[in-house]
C-alpha cells in the first residue's frame, strides 16, 4: 500500500507559517522514521511526501530527504508560480527524479480566483509540459475554479487534496455540505481530475469519532470512483483528530475488496508516475 499524502517537518526551519505552538502535539519535529513507525505496522510500505511550507527551501529539504529514502516514491513540492523565472524553475525541478508535482497552498490565499490570474498561466502550462501533477490544496469555494482551470489546461494532471476539505462539523443535510457534494460531482464528471481520500477527519468537530467522516468519504468515492481516488494519511496533521491506524481502517472498510488495489496503490502509482 502507498500513503499518497504525508508530511515531515523541522521546526527550526521556521517557514511553516501555519504550524504554531497552539496546535499542541503536532508542534514538534517529525521525520521519516516517525512516519515509518506508524505506517509499517499498518501494511503501508511507501509514500508520497508533500510540502508543508510555501518556500523553495521546503522543496529542497523534501527532495534531500527523499533522495536517501527508497520508500519515498515521490515528492510534491512548492514553487513560486508568480516568479519571473517560474517556467525555468519548474523545468529545473522537473528534472529531479522524485519531484512528481507542485502544490501552491491555495487554501491560505484570500482570493479564491488567484490561480486563474493571467500571471500564473505560463507556470501552469510549464507544469503540464513537464508532466507534473498540480496538487490542489483547496476548500469547497475553489471547486468551480478548478473546473475552469482544467478547461484551460486539459493536459495538467489535477489532484484534489483532502476531498476539498468540506466542513464536516455541520449536519449531512446542511446546504454547504450539499453544495460541496454537488460541485465535487461536477468536477469529477466534467474533468479527468483525481481526488485524495485524505484529510477529512480533521475537518470534523473536535473529538469526533472517525465514523463521522464516513459519509463524506463515500461522497468522494462515489463521485470519482476507485480508479480516480487515492488514499493518504495526511499524517501528522491527522493526529489532531485521531490515529494513523484508525483512519486507515476506516478507509479500508469503505472500499470494496475489488477496488482496494486502485485506492491504496494503483491510482497513486499511475497519476504520480511512481
Amino acid at each position: 500500500m502507498i500513503d499518497a499524502h504525508f508530511h515531515i517537518w523541522q521546526l527550526e526551519r521556521a517557514d511553516y507559517v501555519w504550524l504554531r505552538p497552539e496546535l499542541g502535539s503536532i508542534y514538534r519535529d517529525v521525520g521519516l522514521a516517525d512516519w515509518r513507525a506508524l505506517s509499517r505496522p499498518c501494511g503501508v510500505r511507501s509514500g508520497v511526501l508533500v510540502q508543508a511550507a510555501p518556500t523553495v527551501a521546503e522543496t529542497a529539504f523534501l527532495l534531500d530527504c527523499a533522495g536517501e529514502a527508497p520508500d519515498v516514491l515521490g515528492v510534491v513540492g512548492w514553487a513560486d508560480l508568480l516568479a519571473p523565472d517560474a517556467v525555468q524553475q519548474i523545468e529545473a525541478l522537473a528534472r529531479k527524479p522524485k519531484l512528481k508535482g507542485l502544490r501552491p497552498m491555495l487554501q491560505d490565499i484570500a482570493d479564491p480566483d488567484w490561480i486563474l490570474q493571467g500571471a500564473v498561466q505560463s507556470a501552469l502550462q510549464a507544469m503540464a509540459d513537464c508532466d507534473l501533477v498540480f496538487d490542489a490544496l483547496v476548500k469547497p469555494v475553489h471547486l468551480p475554479r478548478l473546473l475552469t482551470l482544467s478547461a484551460r489546461h486539459p493536459r495538467l494532471r489535477l489532484v484534489v487534496d483532502h476531498g476539498a476539505k468540506p466542513d464536516l462539523r455541520t449536519a449531512p443535510d446542511d446546504a454547504g455540505r450539499a453544495a460541496w457534494c454537488r460541485d465535487l460531482q461536477t468536477l469529477a464528471r466534467e474533468t479527468p481530475a483525481v481526488c485524495k481520500l485524505s484529510g477529512l477527519w480533521t475537518e470534523a468537530a473536535p473529538g469526533a469519532p472517525v465514523s463521522a467522516v464516513q459519509g463524506a468519504a463515500r461522497s468522494v468515492l462515489d463521485a470519482f470512483g476507485p480508479a480516480r481516488v487515492m488514499w493518504g494519511s495526511d499524517w501528522p496533521v491527522l493526529e489532531l483528530a485521531g490515529s494513523y491506524a484508525q483512519w486507515l481502517a476506516c478507509a479500508r472498510g469503505l472500499v470494496a475488496p475489488a477496488e482496494s488495489d486502485a485506492v491504496f496503490n494503483g491510482t497513486a502509482r499511475r497519476i504520480y508516475r511512481l
